[in-house]
């Protein structure tokens, strides 16, 4: 450790003051002595040449003294040693924050939303602890950091704090009460710890004042006040006669300003971020209740309800939900989920934009140390046990700076078409007001505060002191809003100028890329359903302008997604009446549609003298059809969950392993006898099959096997669809054609639910999961735009007698083919 010079300085002091020549002291260096004036025994052999002089055995007997430190150093050196390894981690966890910042930023570039929502960086439990490690320089109270380079790395890990804390605000937003509560605690424990170590740093000198030098051995000697009086008058003496440069290496700082006067400003920017954290996280519980009521009443009033009468009769072609009739219920919803989105809310707020000039005025101050690093190649020097890995730190959480406050300035451009009304609105205090006029119980209630004690004097006490406080709070609460508004304000006046440059701009290259595609422009009726806690027109026009620009990009990367293999398989292979629906089974009562679409592709597949490019487009067809099965079953209850996972299990096994209960598609075909006819080698494989699948089932009853059930189900499954088509003989020609027209009958007949999906999927009613339920509907709206249209075409024609309860069951299609 660089710091530890001074027993060699002192040292040579000593020998200095026994009047020792120069050539005496030169002869006492062995070898690369200079280099090594810090181990224990090349000091010990340097007391023992002095001995050699003629000097008092009390002067040498001094040098002793200085054994214990050196030998302290040296085990301290050991210890310091992974310390390179820390700075490494140290670097590892920024880069994962810098990664997710900057990945935020690009999906909402992708998604149109301008207000950035943090979807990948936010406050979890893993983000606290990247932060945590990140946060090691500024925290560690007694790491020596004598270089400039090391100083300008644990100012910076401070800016990036500041910033990641910007960014993470909107976040809040998308927790439950108990989750707000537990992460925002995390985090205030977190840069308290920060801001008391920063302090104790300033006040220890870890972190250097302005015009603080850091001093060769000898000065160092000169201002300390241990060890024997007349080293420090030697060292003094000495000093005197040495230059300018070779006594002292002067850090410099930036211009006027010292370290410490950084350290201390983005310690009181991280305060503030504090105050804004507490002050936000009070308000989002009743902004969400606002919300979500207003919600509630859009959906009820304004929106087509998916189980309304209208929808549920299908007794008329006007009432099956179309792709335009989808598509603007789809619109509607996502307006209602984009404008009523928590994170959005969160971001408009005025405590968003005060958290956001605050980044800025981080990175105005962090700039010129970035500047000052690169361009002071002569104060390149790191002095740290962390040496090299601190230039890493440096310049990834440098990055960290510059990319994370995009999201913070773009945030501030969000918010200037607020409304700015220097009144502080209810929901900002509301929750305060409850905890005011709660009592004090021990056991909570929906007007009562829980304690966890039964003390009756304690709880006098604190009843007493609750108004006080909880007064002082309000107070402090109101001041906190009305200054943030009042921040919005200067951010709307002083930045609306280069806002509106930057917003044209990017708007301008938005809509070239949205026109070539068909964007379309809000209109009057749907305004009402943008959802706002203050009415305000100007907002809510290009809200609304922004959300239908983003679902237009969502249903066109469905479109990108259309499944052509699938649509191939329907249009050719499906039936008039999807007569397969009927035929797969005649005994089969599971109400399923997954596993015969697997159990049919099994023996499909399996079938000799079949060319491999219609396998393997047969393979890809239901690959991609499963996922919309599997969709229509879970999302409308059309299936058994226990079946629904036992399809999958075997479907995974026919498709990635090419093996049926463990029994491969080349051993059932190394049993047939090739020899004969194409339609006996199919019948061949077929009872094959079916002899299997009765073996698979009696050993099913009373096995002790892991899973005897799911051996079970696949068997039976497998038994009855090949005696069906062992029974249907003229079926047998050309049986992969017939199996495939099954399949895509199954498929298509499942499928004429997806309206229903998608109508069921735009309706959520947890707020924190409703912007994605209808992202995934608009989505899966583009994917499917094709097939439904296709699909709607024989159902109206041929099932109106059909409702919408009926359609999601498998047994009611059947029983509806067999007695129409």
């Amino acid at each position: 450790m660089v710091c530890y010079t001074t027993s060699y300085t002192q040292l040579l002091i000593t020998i200095l003051n026994f009047n020792v020549s120069l050539d005496q002291i030169i002869c006492f260096f062995p070898g690369n002595m200079v280099m090594d004036y810090n181990e224990t025994i090349v000091y010990l052999n340097l007391v023992q040449n002095l001995t050699n002089i003629s000097t008092s055995d009390v002067n040498v007997s001094k040098l002793f003294d200085y054994i214990e430190p050196i030998y302290k150093h040296e085990l301290e050196d050991s210890y310091s040693v992974p310390m390179v390894v820390i700075g490494w981690y140290i670097a590892a966890a920024s880069l994962w924050c810098v990664v997710s910042m900057f990945v935020d930023v690009v999906h909402g570039f992708k998604s149109n939303k301008l207000w950035f929502p943090c979807t990948w960086f936010t406050i979890n439990a893993f983000t606290l602890t990247a932060i945590a490690i990140a946060m090691k320089l500024p925290v560690d109270l007694s790491g020596s950091m004598p270089g400039v380079v090391d100083q300008v790395t644990k100012l910076g890990s401070m800016a990036f704090m500041c910033t990641m804390m910007a960014n993470l605000l909107p976040c809040l937003a998308t927790m439950d009460s108990k989750e707000l509560l537990a992460n925002v605690t995390a985090l205030v424990v977190l840069v308290i710890t920060l801001v008391i170590n920063v302090g104790i740093q300033t006040h220890t000198g870890v972190i250097v004042k302005k015009g603080k030098e850091v001093d060769r051995p000898l000065e160092s000697l000169s201002s300390r006040g241990n060890g024997p009086r007349e080293l420090f008058e030697v060292a003094n003496l000495t000093l005197g006669n040495l230059t300018a440069a070779t006594k002292k290496m002067e850090v410099r700082v930036i211009g006027s300003i010292s370290y410490v006067t950084i350290a201390r400003i983005y310690v009181i920017f991280l305060v503030l971020l504090l105050i804004i954290y507490a002050s936000s996280s009070l308000a989002i519980p009743k902004i969400k209740n606002i919300i979500q009521q207003k919600y509630r009443q859009a959906a009820s009033e304004d929106v087509p309800s998916t189980t309304s009468d209208d929808d549920i009769r299908q007794s008329d072609t006007r009432n099956f939900l179309t792709v335009k009739k989808l598509h603007q219920q789809v619109s509607n919803y996502w307006i209602m989920a984009g404008s009523g989105s928590p994170q959005f809310m969160s971001a408009c707020s005025a405590t968003t934009t005060a958290s956001g000039v605050i980044c800025i005025l981080t990175f105005i101050i962090h700039a010129p140390t970035i500047v000052f690093a690169i361009i002071n190649e002569g104060n390149r020097k790191f002095g740290s046990d962390y040496q090299r890995s601190v230039v890493v730190i440096f310049i990834v959480q440098s990055m960290g700076v510059v990319i994370g406050t995009l999201a913070p300035l773009s945030r501030c451009v969000v918010s200037r078409h607020v409304k700015l009304v220097f009144t502080v609105e209810e929901y900002w205090t509301q929750m305060l007001h409850d905890w005011k006029n709660s009592r004090i119980s021990n056991h909570g209630t929906m007007s009562s505060i829980s304690l966890p004690f039964r003390g009756h004097k304690l709880k006098v006490v604190i009843k007493n002191l609750k108004n006080p406080i909880l007064n002082f709070c309000i107070i402090l609460q109101k001041g906190v809003v009305i200054v943030c508004k009042r921040t919005t304000f200067v951010v709307a006046f002083v930045l609306d100028p280069v806002c509106k440059i930057t917003t044209f701009v990017v708007v301008f290259v938005l809509d070239l890329v949205c026109t070539s595609k068909g964007t379309r422009t809000g209109n009057l009726e749907q305004r009402k359903y943008v959802l706002q806690l203050e009415n305000e027109d100007e907002l809510a026009d290009k809200t609304l302008e922004g959300l239908l620009k983003s679902l237009d990009l969502l249903i066109l990367k469905g479109e990108k997604k259309h499944p052509e293999n699938l649509m191939k398989l329907i249009t050719e292979k499906s039936t008039k009446g999807f007569e397969g629906v009927r035929k797969y089974d005649k005994n089969d009562h599971q109400d399923c549609w997954s596993l015969p679409v697997v159990t049919l592709t099994t023996i499909a597949v399996t079938l000799p003298n079949i060319e491999k490019v219609e396998v393997k487009s047969l393979l890809k067809s239901v690959r991609e059809g499963l996922k919309y099965v599997t969709l229509v079953e879970k999302n409308l209850n059309a299936t058994d969950e226990s079946i629904q996972k036992v399809a999958a299990r075997l479907w995974e096994d026919v498709d990635l392993r090419h093996k049926w209960l463990g029994i491969g598609w080349k051993d059932i075909a190394s049993q047939v006898n090739k020899t004969t006819s194409q339609v006996d080698t199919a019948l061949q494989v077929v009872k094959l099959f079916s002899e299997k699948a009765k073996n698979k089932i009696n050993k099913a009853v009373g096995s002790q096997d892991d899973d005897p059930r799911f051996t079970s189900i696949c068997a039976t499954s497998m038994f009855g669809v090949t005696e069906t088509i062992i029974g249907e003989k003229e079926s047998n020609k050309r049986l992969f054609d017939e199996l495939s027209s099954r399949i895509a009958d199954i498929m298509a007949a499942c499928l004429t639910n997806l309206p229903q999906v998608i109508a069921k999927k735009c309706h959520t009613s947890v707020i924190e999961k409703r912007e994605a339920s209808v992202e995934a509907a608009a989505i899966l709206l583009g994917e499917t735009k094709s097939i439904i249209n296709t699909l709607q075409g024989p159902l109206q024609d041929n099932y109106l007698s059909m409702t919408t309860n009926d359609l999601p069951s498998i047994n009611k299609w059947r029983a509806h083919l067999i007695e129409p």
